[in-house]
């Protein structure tokens, strides 16, 4: 009997303003079998700093994330402040 722990990115997103949303799904198994799996979103933000973020979606992310998609999110999250 074999009992293992994985953890996976199983899914990324990258919305209309940039934001990077990708969910980490973990698995417990035994001998092939599946015997609970959670998962954990996170998000992440244009110009945000990636450390310590999984590399498949730090990749993402440096293809998603131009300047102008980053001065965009920017210029929105001032102009929704002053609103």
């Amino acid at each position: 009997m074999s009992i293992t722990k994985s953890t996976t990115i199983d899914q990324i997103t990258v919305t209309e303003n940039g934001i990077v949303l990708y969910r980490e799904a973990t698995r417990i198994m035994e001998d092939g079998n599946e015997l609970s799996k959670a998962y954990h979103r996170s998000s992440l933000t244009p110009g945000q700093d990636l450390t310590g973020v999984p590399a498949n979606v730090v990749a993402i992310c440096n293809v998603a994330w131009t300047e102008a998609v980053i001065a965009a999110y920017q210029a929105a999250q001032v102009e929704s402040v002053g609103a």
